[in-house]
C-alpha cells in the first residue's frame, strides 16, 4: 500500500513538475525569456559566420542557366578579397543581424510552446511532434521577416549598395518592383526555414536525448556540442537545394538569366539546364557556415537559458 501511494505521489509531483515547465513557456516573462535568449543567441551565430553567408550566396548564383565548372569556395573567397576588399565579406550585416534578431527569436523562442501545445493537444511529445512544432515556428517566422531576407542577399550580391546602406535599398526595391518584392521567394523561403528549423530543432532534441542514454555524456558543453554539430549536418542536407531555390528567386532581378515563375518552376529549369549538381551549388559554404552557426547558436542558447533560469532545450 505505502509503495503504491508513493508511486502516486512521485507521478504526481512530476505531472505538477511538467505542468509548471509548460506554464513556465507561456507565461509572458517566460514567453519573453524564450524569445530574447533565442534571438541573441541566433544573432551572435549570424554575426560570427557572415562572410561564409555572403560566400555561399555568391556560389549559389554561378553559371545561372547554365553548365560548366564552378569557382570553389576558396578561390571564390580570394577573388572577393581581392576584387573588393575585406569588406564585401561583411555586405548585409545590418539586416541579417536585425533579421536574425527577430526570425530567431521566433523561430527558436516559439519551439518549445509549440510542443507544449502539441503534447496537450495530442497526449504526445515524440519526434512527429517535435518535427511538427519546428516546421510550425520556422515557417511563422520566416513568412513576417521576408522583407529582411530579401535586402540581406540583395546587399550580399552587389557591393555598390554599400554605400546607399540598406534603407534606400529597401526604398529603391519598393518604388521600381512595388511592395510585393520584399516577399519575393517567401513560398521557398518558408519551406526551407520549416525544414531548416524541424531538422535543427528536432535533431537537437533527439540527439540528446538519444546521446544521454547510450553514452557517458551528460547535460552540459559537451552533449551540446555533439548534439548540434549533428543538427547543422543533418539541415544542411535537407535544406541546401531549398536554400538554393530560394535565393534564386529573390535576386531574379539582379540576374541576367533566370525568369522563374515560382519555386518549382526554378527547382525544374536548374535541374534541366544545370543538372542535379546545381541544387547543391554551394552546399560546402552552407555547411561551413550553418555547421558552426548551429554549434554556436545551441551551446550560447543553452548558457543564456541557465542563467535566466529557463530548462534546457
Amino acid at each position: 500500500m505505502d509503495s503504491n501511494s508513493s508511486s502516486r505521489n512521485s507521478s504526481l509531483s512530476g505531472a505538477v513538475k511538467f505542468n509548471e515547465k509548460r506554464i513556465s513557456a507561456a507565461s509572458p516573462s517566460g514567453a519573453l525569456y524564450h524569445f530574447g535568449t533565442s534571438g541573441i543567441s541566433v544573432a551572435v551565430g549570424t554575426g560570427l559566420t557572415h562572410p561564409l553567408d555572403v560566400i555561399k550566396v555568391r556560389l549559389q548564383m554561378q553559371l545561372v542557366g547554365q553548365r560548366g565548372p564552378l569557382v570553389r569556395m576558396g578561390p571564390l573567397f580570394v577573388q572577393v578579397m581581392k576584387n573588393e576588399g575585406p569588406k564585401a565579406l561583411y555586405l548585409g550585416l545590418t539586416p541579417a543581424l536585425t533579421r536574425s534578431l527577430l526570425y530567431g527569436g521566433l523561430r527558436l523562442g516559439l519551439y518549445e510552446p509549440s510542443k507544449y501545445a502539441c503534447d496537450w493537444a495530442f497526449g504526445s511529445n515524440n519526434i512527429l511532434t517535435k518535427i511538427a512544432s519546428g516546421a510550425f515556428s520556422g515557417a511563422i517566422s520566416t513568412s513576417i521577416t521576408n522583407p529582411v531576407e530579401i535586402l540581406k542577399v540583395r546587399l550580399q550580391m552587389n557591393s555598390g549598395l554599400r554605400q546607399r546602406g540598406p534603407i534606400a535599398e529597401m526604398h529603391r526595391i519598393i518604388s521600381k518592383e512595388g511592395i510585393r518584392a520584399l516577399w519575393k521567394g517567401v513560398g521557398p523561403a518558408t519551406v526551407r526555414a520549416a525544414a531548416l528549423t524541424s531538422s535543427q530543432l528536432a535533431t537537437y532534441d533527439e540527439s540528446k536525448q538519444i546521446l544521454v542514454k547510450s553514452t557517458p555524456l551528460e547535460e552540459g558543453i559537451y552533449l551540446h556540442l555533439v548534439a548540434s554539430t549533428i543538427a547543422g549536418l543533418v539541415s544542411t542536407i535537407i535544406t541546401s537545394p531549398i536554400d538554393m531555390v530560394k535565393t534564386r528567386l529573390m535576386l531574379q532581378r539582379e540576374s541576367v538569366v533566370g525568369n522563374y515563375k515560382n519555386g518549382f518552376h526554378c527547382a525544374y529549369q536548374v535541374l534541366r539546364t544545370e543538372g542535379p549538381r546545381g541544387l547543391y551549388k554551394g552546399a560546402f559554404a552552407t555547411f561551413a557556415r550553418l555547421g558552426p552557426q548551429t554549434t554556436i547558436t545551441f551551446m550560447l542558447c543553452e548558457k543564456l537559458r541557465k542563467l535566466v533560469g529557463l530548462n534546457a532545450m
